[in-house]
């Protein structure tokens, strides 16, 4: 048992230590708060990212705050995980290849009572991390350009407080409070003949989410989840400083200079799933998710934002939970989630699609379990000023159960 809490200390301590480090790569992030960061605890990633109808029975489930109902009266879960991508970048005139390591997030979950649960957990929200370098834009009303140098980082960060209940048998109803922050840091350099411009630019954000969550147990092998996340806004601060430079003088136009600036919004998003065993063996996870951000009426200077709707289906085999042979208590999973993205650049949806596999080897002899998920993905496409990305991501996730409050039978 001590070799195990010293395990988890050391697998916690580096998920914080790159908490502070993960960064995405994609072009994509220089769109509002950035690229939206993928978070999924347990075996949903190897699932596709489905589970909203899942209880959290053997991990935390952060897809529905109502899967907490039916936690175990003296279960105790702690979940943390870390996200390597390597994705391939083209568009109609170059190609590229980056590696990326990141934090996943960190999360724990109890029950309360025998009828409810709470869980708190850390994670990244989005991540603005993009570097241009000798662009050319065009001088209004001339036939001369400009040279535009620009890099950014940072993004956001959420902590969740969710409380399940279960009101009856099999009907369990939950709450999600959602904290949100974080800041973007900017640099851009206007080149014009022999004069730079630069604009330091530092945004803080801040701001809070409510997710409503429902489950439903028809029988012991069909759940059916709903989810509505309600709209809310991001508000936000910065300090901006401007200096120009050229070949006989530094001017400082403005040195940190403190406004704010534009909100940003979260739409009202709905979501159903079902998850449904057979031959004792097999379960199937299908869920549906609606975003309407379109309803956020808020402007891109790059593009327009689209409703947005994914799909998600998930495939789990597990041979025999309780077996003598090692072997057989290990699960098996596959998924598919198709994203029709919320941003539409010259017309053109970015959207998202991704298979993965992976697997759950049990520890010891409790629910705890170390799950392992490859994904292959491809996002966006060639063309229409668009980069298409073609992406592999490994997972690996720590889902661990302790028993607690339970008294020995022998001393």
């Amino acid at each position: 048992m001590k070799n195990k809490i010293w395990f988890v200390l050391f697998f916690a301590s580096q998920s914080v230590g790159l908490y502070a480090q993960s960064v995405a790569t994609s072009p994509y992030s220089i769109y509002g708060l950035g690229s939206l960061f993928e978070t999924d605890f347990g075996p949903i990633s190897a699932l596709g990212s489905s589970g909203i109808a899942l209880p959290t029975t053997s991990f935390i489930n952060n897809l529905n705050p109502a899967s907490l109902g039916f936690i175990g009266k003296h279960s105790f879960f702690f979940d943390t995980g870390l996200k390597g991508t390597e994705t391939n970048y083209k568009s109609e005139n170059s190609s590229e290849k980056r590696n990326n390591f990141q934090f996943s997030h960190i999360a724990i979950a109890f029950p309360l009572n025998s009828k409810s649960g709470v869980s708190a957990s850390l994670k990244p929200y989005s991540s603005a991390s993009y570097v241009i370098s000798n662009f050319q834009l065009p001088i209004s009303n001339s036939n001369e350009f400009y040279n535009l140098d620009a890099a950014s980082y940072g993004g956001l960060n959420t902590f969740d407080l969710s409380y399940g209940y279960k009101i009856q048998k099999g009907i369990t109803f939950g709450l999600t409070t959602s904290f949100y922050f974080g800041s973007i840091t900017n640099n851009k350099d206007f080149t014009i003949a022999n004069s730079i411009t630069n604009i330091n630019k530092k945004s803080f954000y801040s701001g809070m989410r409510v997710t409503l969550g429902n489950q439903i147990k028809i029988d012991s092998t069909f759940n059916i989840g709903l989810t509505l996340k309600i709209p809310s806004q991001i508000t936000g601060s910065k300090t901006q400083s401007v200096t120009t430079i050229n070949d006989t003088e530094t001017q400082y136009i403005e040195d940190n200079v403190a406004s704010n600036v534009d909100n940003y919004y979260l739409p009202f998003e709905f979501g159903v799933g079902l998850s449904k065993s057979f031959h004792k063996n097999f379960n199937l996870t299908l869920d549906y998710e609606k975003s309407l951000w379109k309803n956020t009426n808020q402007n891109s200077v790059y593009g327009e934002y689209k409703n947005q709707d994914k799909f998600a289906l998930g495939l789990s085999y597990l041979k025999k939970e309780q077996s003598f042979y090692y072997l057989d208590k290990i699960r098996y999973y596959s998924g598919f989630n198709y994203d029709t993205g919320f941003l539409s650049i010259n017309n053109k949806n970015v959207n998202n699609m991704r298979f993965s596999l992976g697997v759950g080897i049990p520890i010891e002899s409790t629910k705890s379990a170390l799950n392992i998920n490859y994904s292959y993905g491809i996002k966006g496409t060639v063309g229409n000023q668009l980069v298409k990305e073609n992406y592999h991501m490994i997972g690996i996730n720590l889902s661990l159960e302790a028993i607690w409050f339970v008294k020995r039978k022998y001393d």
